[in-house]
């Protein structure tokens, strides 16, 4: 079973810069590189949404509000994706979790706990 552990979440104020990071294991005989990995966030009474996913090649996907201010990278010889998020906004707050996705088995498709992003001054 595939476990994902992320860090970095917490308080920042407006404008501010926040990295997270995820880190996968157990990856159930498949290398971290097979995986599309991706981050989402949710608020209260509203769906989880897509921030940016990726998959190894390839191009990263944005939510269109997002491109231009959050970036997603992975390290495959570390399991860990991360999310920059700089010029940060009051309506970025909300908890952001981590998923990761076999491309050729979508059944394999396992998230984080997720984590509270806080943007307030």
């Amino acid at each position: 079973q595939v476990q994902l552990v992320e860090s970095g979440g917490g308080l920042v104020q407006p404008g501010g810069s926040l990295r997270l990071s995820c880190a996968a294991s157990g990856t159930s005989g498949s290398i971290f590189a097979m995986y599309e990995m991706g981050w989402y966030r949710q608020t209260p009474g509203h769906p989880r949404e897509l921030v940016a996913n990726v998959r190894y090649p390839g191009n990263p996907n944005y939510a269109g509000s997002l491109k231009g201010r959050f970036t997603i990278s992975r390290d495959n010889a570390k399991n860990t994706m991360y999310l920059q998020m700089n010029s940060l906004k009051p309506e970025d707050t909300a908890v952001y979790y981590c998923n990761a996705r076999h491309i050729f088995d979508s059944t394999n498709d396992y998230w984080s706990q997720g984590t509270q992003v806080t943007v307030s001054s």
